[in-house]
C-alpha cells in the first residue's frame, strides 16, 4: 500500500501488505469507515505525535472498536497502540 512507503516502510512484502488490508478490510466492517479514511487517521497521528516523540510506525496499531457506554449501549472508539522509542526535549514548550 502506498501509506506504507511514505512512512518509510520500502521494504514491505507482499504479506505484509496483504496482512493490512485484511486488517483494514476487518476494521471497516466493524466501524463502517472505509480503509482509506483510516490511512487517513494514522497518516495525521504519525504526523502529530512525531512533533513530540519518535515513534516506531511499523508496530503502531490503530483500531476502531466499541466499548461499552453502559449496560444496553456500545459507542465507537479509536484505540491507538503506539510504540516510544523516545521523547523530544522541544524548547517551546
Amino acid at each position: 500500500m502506498d501509506f506504507l512507503k511514505i512512512f518509510g516502510r520500502e521494504d514491505v512484502t507482499s504479506k505484509d501488505i496483504a496482512k493490512e488490508r485484511l486488517r483494514l478490510i476487518l476494521v471497516h466492517d466493524r466501524a463502517n469507515v472505509s480503509p482509506k479514511f483510516l490511512e487517513m487517521i494514522k497518516g495525521q497521528l504519525i504526523n502529530i505525535v512525531s512533533d513530540y516523540m519518535e515513534i516506531e510506525e511499523e508496530g503502531m496499531d490503530i483500531k476502531l472498536t466499541r466499548i461499552k457506554k453502559d449496560e444496553e449501549t456500545t459507542v465507537p472508539a479509536l484505540v491507538a497502540n503506539i510504540p516510544i522509542r523516545r521523547m523530544k526535549h522541544l524548547a517551546k514548550i
